[in-house]
C-alpha cells in the first residue's frame, strides 16, 4: 500500500488547495473584469452643454469625477447664438454618439439641451445645472426678470459684431472685474480671474429668442438649484424644476456651481445615468 508521512501528507493537501485556489482566483477576477467591462459599456455618454460666459473648461472638475467612475463624456462647444441653432448643432453631435446620452446644461444651455432632445430616442435623461428649463414660448431673459434677484444686467459688457452680409448683433460679455462677483464668488480667485478672461460671449438675441419645443415635458429631468445665484435667481430656478417634475438637488453656491461642486454636479449626473438601464 502507498504511504505518505503525517507531515508529507498535509504539504501536499494544502499545496493542492492552494492551486484550486489560485484557478478560482483567477476565474473570479476574470468575471469581475468582465462585469465590469459590460457595466462601462452600459453606461450612457455624458454630453455636457456650457452656457453664456463661460466654455468648455468649465465642466473640468465634473468630466474628471465622471471619468475616473468609467462614464464617456463629451464636452461639447456651444455656438451662444441662439437656442434653435444651438440646439440643432447639439443634435449633431448626439447623432454622431452610438448608444444612450444623458444631456447635461448649464444655466443657458438648460435652453439649448431642452430643444436638442426633443425627437432625439437616445436622450435617456436631462439634467440641468443653475439652468433654465423654458417651456415654448418663453425666453431666458423673461424667465430672469420674471423673478428678483439677479444683478447680471448691470455687470455686462456690449459689444457690436457685424457679419460679411451686412446684418449686426450685439455680444454680451461680463466685465472682468465684477465676473468672480456675478458669477463665481464661491470659486478660488485665481480660476475665476481665467475664467473671466476665456470667457465666451452670448449673441444678445439668444437671450430674447422664444423656446419653441419643451423635452423635459417627456423626458425624465434632474436638477440643480443654486441658492447663492445672482444669475438666474433660486426662485426661478425652483419654479421652473417644480413645473419640470425634475428631480431636485439645492446647494448654497454661485451659478459656477460645476467649477465650485464639481462633486456634487457629477453625483447628480451619475444618479441620472444610472436611471437610464
Amino acid at each position: 500500500m502507498f504511504t505518505i508521512e503525517n507531515g508529507r501528507l498535509r504539504r501536499f493537501i494544502a499545496g493542492a488547495a492552494a492551486v484550486v485556489g489560485a484557478f478560482a482566483a483567477v476565474g473570479t477576477a476574470n468575471a469581475a473584469t468582465q462585469d465590469s467591462a459590460s457595466d462601462r459599456a452600459a453606461r450612457p455618454t455624458i454630453v455636457l452643454e456650457h452656457g453664456a460666459f463661460a466654455d468648455g473648461s468649465s465642466w473640468d472638475g465634473v468630466i474628471a469625477k465622471l471619468h475616473r467612475d468609467g462614464y464617456p463624456v463629451v464636452a461639447a462647444a456651444n455656438p451662444l447664438r441662439g437656442p434653435a441653432s444651438d440646439a440643432a448643432a447639439l443634435r449633431s453631435l448626439v447623432d454622431h454618439i452610438k448608444g444612450p446620452v444623458v444631456l447635461v446644461g448649464h444655466s443657458y444651455g438648460g435652453s439649448v439641451i431642452s430643444e436638442a432632445a426633443v425627437g432625439e430616442p437616445r436622450v435617456k435623461a436631462l439634467v440641468y445645472v443653475a439652468a433654465f428649463l423654458p417651456a415654448p414660448g418663453e425666453s431666458a431673459l423673461q424667465l430672469t426678470n420674471q423673478f428678483p434677484g439677479s444683478t447680471l444686467s448691470g455687470t455686462l459688457d456690449p459689444v457690436p459684431y457685424s457679419f460679411a452680409d451686412g446684418s449686426t448683433g450685439t455680444d454680451l460679455y461680463i466685465q472682468q472685474d465684477k465676473f468672480r462677483a456675478q458669477f463665481a464668488a464661491d470659486v478660488p480667485t485665481d480660476r475665476a480671474a481665467l475664467a473671466a478672461v476665456t470667457q465666451r460671449p452670448i449673441a444678445q438675441a439668444a437671450l430674447e429668442e422664444r423656446a419653441t419645443a419643451a423635452a423635459w415635458q417627456t423626458v425624465p429631468s434632474w436638477d440643480i438649484v443654486t441658492t447663492g445665484d445672482l444669475n438666474i435667481p433660486a426662485a426661478a430656478q425652483r419654479f421652473m424644476a417644480e413645473r419640470a417634475h425634475a428631480h431636485t438637488t439645492e446647494v448654497a453656491a454661485s451659478h459656477s456651481v460645476a467649477m465650485s461642486h464639481p462633486d456634487l454636479v457629477a453625483d447628480v449626473i451619475k444618479k441620472a445615468a444610472r436611471a437610464t438601464h
